[in-house]
């Protein structure tokens, strides 16, 4: 590995911190002041370019309200050592990047009532089930939709 190409698992960890702040809705600036570094360090974390101590990943587990362990958390199926450094491999991880998802998932921390959330996930599970049936049928209207 060359020295300036960071580590898999700096970049993976850097990634989590990176994404939890932006579901809290917190600024690097903000995260920044409150775990006393520069925001250009927190990009460096985030990045994986710079390696985050154990007592810092304390610290920003506790101003993001988690555990320090939520930054290793991944698929079971793949060895931390092996994690790809771009998170467009994993469209989880992507999707919860992206503008939209982040509104969802905060709209959707909102919601406290636990049966509310159930029918949630099962009415976007349906409807995930319902696009993919009309996407095999292959017929797609002007805008890119399908029907069965």
């Amino acid at each position: 590995m060359n020295a300036k190409t960071p580590n898999a698992i700096d970049t993976y960890v850097g990634s989590r911190v990176r994404m939890r702040r932006q579901l809290l809705g917190l600024s690097q600036e903000r995260l920044a002041d409150q775990i006393g570094v520069t925001f250009q360090q927190v990009q460096k974390y985030e990045k994986g370019l710079n390696r985050i101590g154990a007592s810092r990943l304390q610290r920003i587990a506790e101003v993001l309200s988690t555990s320090p362990s939520f930054f290793f958390q991944q698929n079971e199926s793949v060895p931390l050592s092996l994690v790809e450094t771009n998170v467009a491999a994993d469209p989880v991880a992507e999707f919860l990047h992206s503008k939209e998802g982040l509104a969802l998932n905060r709209a959707f921390l909102k919601i406290t009532d636990t049966q509310l959330r159930e029918k949630i996930v099962a009415l976007v599970k349906a409807m995930a089930q319902a696009q993919e049936g009309r996407d095999v049928s292959g017929e797609r209207g002007k805008h890119g939709e399908t029907f069965a």
